[in-house]
């Protein structure tokens, strides 16, 4: 279920049974497993690659640039394996390039649970 309130870029790649809850921002490159939840005002960026039966709360951005200062604007993605819950206001960020032919992905394996630091 799709909220009317959430923004859903028209080329992403959103499989049955997502939930998107209102306020949710979607990029252009993004695909989703089937059975995730998306929690309101989460944002998720070009070159997401999120697993079946997530569950990503409000708040957290997920694939943001690298904070990298040698970054400068080439591709690279997060990967978020099945079953992963990633809690509120976390923001997972995409890899940088190891050098002009490879680049490094993020990867978060199935079962996995990311949190926020207190």
């Amino acid at each position: 279920m799709i909220q009317p309130l959430a923004y859903i870029h028209p080329q992403a790649k959103i499989a049955d049974n997502v939930v998107i809850e209102p306020f949710v921002t979607i990029h252009k490159d993004v695909e989703i497993g089937e059975g995730t939840w998306v929690g309101s005002n989460s944002v998720i960026m070009d070159g997401a690659r999120i697993g079946k039966n997530c569950r990503i709360f409000p708040g957290a951005v997920v694939s943001a640039p690298p904070q990298d200062l040698k970054y400068r604007g080439e591709p690279s993605t997060v990967t978020i394996g099945d079953n992963t819950v990633i809690r509120e206001c976390v923001t997972l960020n995409r890899g940088t390039a190891l050098d002009k032919h490879h680049y490094h992905r993020q990867q978060l394996p199935a079962n996995g649970l990311c949190t926020r630091g207190a």
